[in-house]
């Protein structure tokens, strides 16, 4: 199995969330997030003063999926979340070791 991070623009969450629906996506985690790459934040005025925003609000969603799907999860990510702009966001792709459902004690891919 394997674990997907992706780090996307808070206004692409419901095109990325549709894309993975049709390609059979059920389930994922998704959290509010601030960071930077390298667009190193921006300037903003506010009440006539200047001030540096380091951090910028992004969306994170983490999705386990067997090894077969990754790359497919991956590709529809990056299809439905892409502006072409700078800050666009990052996929991460990591090995998961086991899974276990609580509620039913199931392990392996039957718990995802």
């Amino acid at each position: 199995m394997k674990k997907i991070d992706a780090v996307i623009k808070p206004f692409k969450l419901e095109e990325v969330k549709e894309a993975l629906r049709e390609v059979g996506i059920s389930g994922m985690t998704v959290s509010e997030v601030k960071g930077y790459g390298r667009q190193q934040g921006h300037t903003e005025l506010y009440r006539g003063a200047e001030y540096v925003v380091d951090f910028l609000p992004k969306i994170k969603l983490e999705i386990v999926v067997s090894d077969e799907m990754a790359d497919k999860v991956a590709e529809t990510i990056t299809a439905a979340a892409k502006t072409g702009k700078i800050g666009d966001g990052k996929i991460f792709i990591t090995a998961v070791e086991k899974v276990i459902r609580v509620r039913t004690g199931e392990s392996g891919e039957e718990a995802v």
